[in-house]
């Protein structure tokens, strides 16, 4: 680790707790800085509806905004590294097509069971997280077992677009038969959303991600190897199948957490490993997979800082922000794919 890289932790460290407290501090609702700390301390303030707001609302909803950044940026790093695709991210497996499908299935399939009125109260909500989280896991079990009958990583990746492309297929045909209500509320959904995490659900949601994240950081050492390539992976003693469910697995949890509880988030999972690797100008995933993290968990926030409408009261869709973000990322890579390929 150079001078320059050692760098990058307290400034991305710093940045990362500047835009924490902005997203403590800023929102629909106008709330003073000083009370805001208060809050936090456990003072009396002189409206108990700005302790709410801050504990119960803006609190949890910049835990999740982190967790959910570093999940996506991880997941795609992960699978970028395994198929060797700087376009690949975590839909391109089709596992959130997977938890698309699942809610789809509760809230334009669900009939009496689950109607408009209750999608979004505490047992209908519920509801389209175990859903999301099942739709994700089956397509997770379905690319795994491929995973054992495929040696190409090249025809696996195939084999998961044409899973996401089925699954795309069946949400169109429910979509087709559904009410204009339902397909309104559908669509809401599949825009993203930090806020649907409540206190009650956070700690579930926080064991989840940390496993998948601790799960990531054991894998450092095979994903070096496979920057090498398989064939020199494999002679270095690295288990390719077994690497390979490995990296599938967690990269399943985490698209799945994220997914179930905020809805499909694009972008972050596709730009932010580039933004990392454009930043420290290097693959070595010790640094690479820390600053990865740190970086997603900085992007989401920011994003969420943004979905704010200033002056208005008002929130614009998380995935209305996203691309804005993530897509001249995307574009410079592109346009600049052969000296970001000279940093491997």
């Amino acid at each position: 680790m150079n001078g320059k890289s050692k760098l990058f932790y307290p400034v991305l460290l710093l940045l990362l707790v500047l835009l924490w407290a902005g997203n403590l501090a800023y929102g629909t609702v106008s709330i003073p800085l000083g009370e805001v700390i208060r809050i936090l301390s456990g003072e009396p303030v002189e409206q108990a509806a700005w302790q709410h707001i801050v504990l119960q609302s803006r609190l949890p909803q910049a835990v999740t905004a982190l967790l959910v950044g570093a999940s996506l940026a991880v997941s795609g790093l992960l699978l970028q590294t395994l198929f060797r695709n700087p376009l690949a991210g975590p839909s391109i497996l089709g596992i959130s097509d997977g938890a698309n499908l699942g809610v789809a299935l509760v809230m334009l399939l669900g009939g009496g069971a689950v109607g408009l009125s209750s999608i979004f109260s505490v047992g209908g909500s519920l509801a389209l997280i175990v859903a999301a989280f099942a739709g994700a896991c089956s397509v997770l079990g379905l690319i795994i077992y491929f995973s054992t009958k495929v040696r190409s990583n090249v025809m696996l990746l195939i084999i998961g677009i044409m899973v996401g492309y089925i699954a795309s297929s069946l949400i169109s045909m429910l979509n087709y038969y559904a009410s204009s209500d339902r397909i309104h509320a559908y669509v809401m959904w599949g825009m993203g959303d930090f806020s649907s995490v409540s206190n009650e659900r956070l700690p579930f949601f926080i064991l989840c991600t940390l496993i998948g994240l601790t799960c990531a950081l054991l894998l450092i050492k095979p994903l070096n190897a496979l920057l090498l390539g398989e064939r020199y992976a494999a002679n270095l003693g690295v288990k390719i199948k077994r690497t390979r469910i490995l990296i599938l697995l967690c990269t399943g949890l985490l698209t799945a957490t994220a997914t179930a509880f905020c809805g499909p988030v694009s972008f972050i999972g596709l730009a932010v490993p580039h933004i990392a690797r454009l930043t420290l100008g290097m693959e070595n995933h010790r640094m690479l997979l820390p600053v990865t993290m740190l970086i997603g968990s900085c992007m989401a926030l920011l994003c969420n800082l943004l979905t704010v409408v200033p002056g208005m009261g008002t929130v614009f869709p998380l995935n209305a922000v996203t691309p804005v973000l993530g897509a001249p990322v995307i574009i410079y890579v592109i346009l600049n794919r052969k000296n970001i390929q000279s940093i491997n």
